[in-house]
């Protein structure tokens, strides 16, 4: 009977094995260059920061909304008598009740006598109470009462107006450009604040992308 060629032995006569020809995997190839396999799509690199900062950069463009924002409250609502700093501060304590005046310093990166400034005055027009800590008696917890947490939804929907009224009038692809990228912004506004969180207890710089 004639062997097939799975049953062909492996050294022919004469007592030499042949070498084995197939193709063999080429150990100094990169993963994507082995087998025939697509290559791996690389990593987009990141902007450098002075991409970000030139005009119509990221930065920039989120610098002027920030200041469009604040002029199109003030032309919507002019009869708003606080200030900015004033309304960050009632909804930082509207999120974070009972908060103390240090750690408003920390949340809002602001220094303690003017966060202290802000509070007296807020206190004044019947915004923001005071008392008394339950661990250190010596110690206050602020909160917002209901005239300050009433002052922090009106300036919500004044903002959410103008949005409104400026997004009206923008290209539908713009609209779904802007409404896709939100949960990438509020990603960016949270790495920023881990940022700011572990550079503060040193006041040192913020570090350096990788």
């Amino acid at each position: 009977m004639r062997a097939t060629a799975a049953e062909a032995p492996a050294t022919p006569p004469g007592g030499r094995a042949r070498p084995d020809r197939r193709a063999r995997p080429d150990r100094h190839a990169r993963p994507d260059q082995r087998s025939g396999s697509e290559p791996l799509p690389r990593p987009e690199p990141l902007p450098r920061p002075q991409e970000l900062s030139h005009p119509g950069g990221l930065a920039d463009g989120i610098a002027r909304l920030r200041r469009a924002l604040r002029r199109g409250a003030r032309v919507a609502d002019p009869g708003n008598p606080l200030a900015v700093a004033q309304l960050e501060l009632l909804s930082a304590l509207v999120e974070n009740p009972g908060n103390r005046p240090g750690q408003l310093a920390h949340l809002l990166h602001m220094r303690p006598n003017t966060v202290t400034t802000i509070v007296n005055a807020l206190t004044a027009q019947g915004m923001v109470s005071r008392v008394a800590a339950d661990d250190d008696r010596r110690a206050i917890k602020l909160t917002a009462t209901p005239a300050g947490q009433n002052a922090v939804r009106a300036w919500q929907a004044t903002n959410a107006g103008v949005l409104h009224v400026a997004l009206a009038t923008l290209p539908a692809q713009q609209r779904r450009a802007l409404t896709a990228a939100v949960p990438a912004l509020d990603a960016l506004a949270r790495a920023v604040d881990q940022l700011a969180d572990e550079a503060a207890p040193t006041r040192g710089a913020l570090p350096a992308a990788q």
